[in-house]
C-alpha cells in the first residue's frame, strides 16, 4: 500500500486542534505526534494511506482557513528511513514554558488507543471549548467569565511561547457555547484574542492531546 506522512502546520494551538478533530473524523489517519516551535507554530504529523492523508489535510486546511489561519500542508509519500530520524522528534521538555513541546497520543502496547480514551470518545456527548489569547491577564479574565456563565469544567491550559495561552473547558454543547461566548467578550482591552472555538464530540486524538492543569 502507498503509505504517506502528512504535515499540518499552523500558528496557534486552537486552530491546530480544531483542524485535527476534522481530519480524524473525515479520514482514517493516525496521529504520530504534535510539536510546537518558538514562533507560535504547531505541527501535526499524521500517517496513513496516501489517499487518507490527502483527504485529511484537505479538510484540515479548509477548517483552519475558516478560522482565519494560514496553514502549511505537505504530503511525503513513503518517507525515507534516514529522513525519519529528523522528522520524528524525540520527547522534549521546555523548562521556560514548563511543558512538553512534543506530544504523543496515548497508545497501548498492541497499537490501539488506551481503552479509557476510546470509551470516552465513543460515548461522549460533550463538547470542548477553547479560548486562546496573547496575554495571561486576558485569558484569566476570559476563563473566569466563562465559568461564571455556564456549568463547565476546566480541563487545562497550554502555553506556546510569545505570550500565547490556551485554556480548555468541557461540558454539554449548550453550556460550552455559552461559556465561550461569555469568555471571548472579556478579552478586548486586556490582550489579543487569537481564537475561541467549540468542538462538539471531540475526536480521540484531540482528547488524548489535551493540555493538563
Amino acid at each position: 500500500m502507498d503509505q504517506a506522512l502528512g504535515m499540518f502546520e499552523t500558528v496557534g494551538l486552537t486552530p491546530a486542534l480544531v483542524a485535527l478533530d476534522r481530519m480524524e473524523k473525515e479520514s482514517g489517519i493516525q496521529v504520530h505526534q504534535v510539536e510546537i516551535n518558538d514562533f507560535l507554530g504547531v505541527i501535526i504529523k499524521i500517517s496513513g494511506s496516501a489517499a487518507d492523508v490527502d483527504i485529511a489535510l484537505h479538510h484540515g486546511r479548509n477548517c483552519a482557513e475558516q478560522m482565519g489561519a494560514q496553514p502549511i500542508i505537505l504530503v511525503i509519500r513513503n518517507p525515507d528511513s534516514k529522513a525519519w530520524k529528523i522528522i520524528s522528534s524525540k520527547p522534549e521538555y521546555n523548562p521556560l514554558i514548563q511543558q512538553d513541546v512534543v506530544s504523543f497520543p496515548q497508545y497501548t502496547t498492541d497499537g490501539n488507543r488506551m481503552q479509557e480514551e476510546s470509551q470516552v470518545n465513543s460515548h461522549n456527548t460533550y463538547a470542548l471549548g477553547f479560548i486562546e489569547t496573547q496575554g495571561f491577564t486576558a485569558v484569566f479574565e476570559a476563563i473566569d467569565s466563562a465559568c461564571k456563565a455556564a456549568n463547565v469544567e476546566v480541563v487545562g491550559k497550554e502555553k506556546l511561547g510569545g505570550g500565547y495561552v490556551t485554556v480548555v473547558i468541557k461540558g454539554d454543547v449548550a453550556a460550552v457555547e455559552a461559556a465561550i461566548a461569555a469568555g471571548r467578550t472579556k478579552v478586548d482591552g486586556l490582550g489579543k484574542l487569537i481564537a475561541a472555538h467549540v468542538i462538539p464530540r471531540p475526536s480521540a486524538s484531540v482528547i488524548g492531546l489535551l493540555p493538563q492543569i
